[in-house]
């Protein structure tokens, strides 16, 4: 008795591409840390965490 293709696991190479595809992460035009290079603003950074 044979086993069923679906019931052993195996899938068809197309299934197995879209598979992959669907869940491949995609790369961003920026870098997570792009923030760093644009300077910054002493007056707002002290507004925000409250210092005078």
């Amino acid at each position: 008795m044979g086993m069923r293709p679906e019931a052993s696991g195996r899938r068809s190479p197309g299934e197995g591409a879209d598979f992959v595809k669907s869940h491949i992460i995609r790369v961003t035009e920026k870098a997570f840390d792009d923030f760093a290079g644009t300077g910054s603003d002493e007056t707002f950074n002290r507004k925000v965490l409250g210092i005078k």
